[in-house]
């Protein structure tokens, strides 16, 4: 995660929070300097129950979430500092870019910062 020019004034660890299909994981802690770098892997799996037609599981991925948080560890409960926001369907499967890149592996997002972070 890249934020040019901002120095965190709090030097607690930072976290990714990630909510897709129905299930909450994050990350490991990394230390509050920019750029923060995530070296894992979060695995999410769900079984579609009933769905028979791909279109179906498409018209669902539509109204379910995707929710990011870039969160920070100051006490008492932490501080989220950034937020993403998107359908599960265009999350999990974006618009091909012009860019050039191994698929799936490399992403770009903007995530909207919080109050917080100022």
């Amino acid at each position: 995660i890249t934020c040019p020019g901002v120095v965190l004034k709090d030097k607690q660890e930072l976290y990714l929070s990630v909510f897709v299909l129905g299930k909450y994981k994050k990350t490991e802690c990394v230390p509050a300097v920019f750029p923060l770098f995530f070296q894992e892997r979060l695995l999410f799996e769900k079984a579609f129950a009933n769905i028979v037609d791909p279109g179906d599981l498409v018209k669902l991925l539509e109204f379910d979430t995707a929710v990011l948080e870039l969160i920070q560890l100051v006490p008492p409960v932490g501080k989220v500092l950034a937020t993403y926001e998107e359908n599960t369907r265009d999350f999990l499967f974006p618009d091909p870019k012009l860019t050039h890149g191994r698929r799936g592996l490399e992403r770009e997002i903007l995530m909207k910062r919080s109050p917080f972070f100022t």
